[in-house]
C-alpha cells in the first residue's frame, strides 16, 4: 500500500460551506459595529439611564 499522505486525511478539501461572505461585507459589518460602539460610548449613559 503506498504511503502518499502518511495516514493523514485532509477534510477541508472535501467540505464546501453553504454560507459565502464577501470581504466587502465584512468591512461594512465592522464599520457598522464601530459606529454603534462609538454611539453607545457617547450617548449610552443618557439612553440607558445608568
Amino acid at each position: 500500500m503506498p504511503s502518499g499522505m502518511g495516514g493523514l486525511m485532509r477534510y477541508f478539501d472535501e467540505y464546501k460551506s453553504k454560507i459565502r461572505i464577501k470581504p466587502g461585507h465584512i468591512i461594512i459589518m465592522v464599520g457598522v459595529v464601530m459606529v454603534i460602539m462609538i454611539f453607545l460610548y457617547s450617548y449610552g449613559n443618557a439612553l440607558l439611564g445608568i
